[in-house]
Formats: structure tokens, sequence, C-alpha cells
């Protein structure tokens, strides 16, 4: 569970381990979150590895420990993400490929190595990918993010289409505005806040808890049958 620090991967994590799951939690931060003692109080194993998945070697540990750690990788939760804002006269190339490096590449890279592990084992697993509103959508001031989540969409489908038949479900969840660190600027500027609120149906941001129920199922043999799927939940922003 990559991004499980805190925030929407730390409720993720904790959901997954409530239903059963063995978690292996990661972040950028040196030190765990709350994630872990949570895992372990549920009675499930649990482990932290910190870095940044922009480094190829840390995708390949994650996959690694989590392999040793618990015997095989079923199921691999792609939440790590960054967002940078700027006008896109203005963005830098630095920030585009800074985002794209963690909202992107490395998805395909962790997906790729758990996805040998899984069709070497020939069981299968379960890769859910966390994409955005904004795999379909332009958004403002954010073209590296907007860009990298169009992407998770893609390549979501296109690893369902090689991986379906090898009973390796990949599909993703699309959040719409979260109360979030990613979203703390966005939430602080009372104009812009006020003007999404008044698009989402629900009236309120989204909170991790509203994941929880969408990832479990998509982690779990109930989904056995859902292959390159976007699922949103998004209080109704893109219905509106």
């Amino acid at each position: 569970m990559t991004g499980s620090h805190k925030g929407l991967g730390a409720a993720i994590a904790i959901a997954l381990a409530e239903a059963g799951a063995n978690v292996g939690c990661h972040g950028r931060d040196p030190q765990p979150g709350h994630a872990c003692d949570e895992i372990r109080a549920l009675g499930k194993k649990t482990f932290y590895l910190a870095g940044d998945v922009a480094d190829p070697k840390v995708c390949s540990d994650l996959i690694e420990k989590t392999a040793d750690e618990f015997g095989s990788i079923d199921i691999l939760v792609n939440n790590a993400g960054i967002i940078r804002r700027a006008p896109a006269a203005e963005h830098s190339i630095a920030y585009w490929n800074e985002v794209i490096a963690v909202d992107l590449t490395a998805v395909f890279r962790l997906s790729q190595l758990a996805g040998q592990q899984m069709i070497r084992r020939a069981h299968g697993g379960k890769i859910v990918n966390i994409a955005s509103v904004l795999s379909f959508q332009g958004g403002v001031n954010v073209p590296g993010y907007a860009a990298a989540k169009g992407g998770v969409a893609q390549l979501t489908k296109a690893l369902s289409n090689e991986w379906a038949a090898k009973k390796i479900n990949v599909n993703a969840i699309a959040p719409g505005y979260m109360a979030t660190d990613n979203t703390e600027a966005l939430r602080n500027d009372a104009a812009r806040s006020r003007q999404i609120l008044e698009r989402i149906p629900a009236g309120r941001w989204g909170e991790p808890r509203d994941l929880t129920g969408a990832a479990v199922f998509l982690c779990s043999s109930a989904s056995d049958y859902v292959h390159g799927h976007i699922l949103v939940i998004d209080g109704g922003w893109l219905a509106r």
C-alpha cells in the first residue's frame, strides 16, 4: 500500500486489515504513521518502508519486502502521489518531471513488478490504482497532475487488457475533492473552496473513509469479474 503514512492511504490500509489482509505500508516520511499501529492492533502483519517511489529501487524494494514478509504479494494499491500547482505558462519542467515520476511512472513500475510475481505464481491478484476526477477533466494550474492521472486511467485499462485472462484484476478509484494535504491550498482559499463546494451535489469535501469500501471491494473476490474499471467517488462532482 503505497502512500499510506496518512490520509487516503492510511485509511485504505487500515480498512484492508479490518477485512483480513496483512498490509505492508509505505511513505516518504522516515517515521511510520498511525496505520501500522492500528493494523497490528487488529492482529495482522505489517511493516513500514520509507522512500520516494520516484526512485526505481524503492519500488523494487517495496515489492520484494512484501513478498518476503508475507510469502507472496496478492494486492497492490498504488496510492502515493504528489501535486504541484502553477499556471501552465509558469509550470516548471522540474514540477512536471517530479509529478510524472511519482504519479505515473512509479505506478507502472510497481504494477509491473507486482504483476510479474502474480503471473509467476499463477494465482492472480488485485491491483488498484488511485486515479482522480482529473483523469477525466483538465483542472486548473495542475497540468502535470492532470496528465499523470489521465495516464493512470489509461494504464489501468492497458494492464487490464493484458492481465485479466491471468486472473489479475487491474482497476482504479478516482476520488473527487478530498480533504487531504494535497487539497489544503484549495481548502484554505475561501473563494475557490466555495466554488468547489457549490458544484459538489453532496455538499461537502470527501473524507478518507469515503474510499475504503470501494477499495476493499476492488481488492476482494467480490470484484473478480471487474476489470479495467475506474470507479469514481466524488460526491456527484462529475455528474453535475
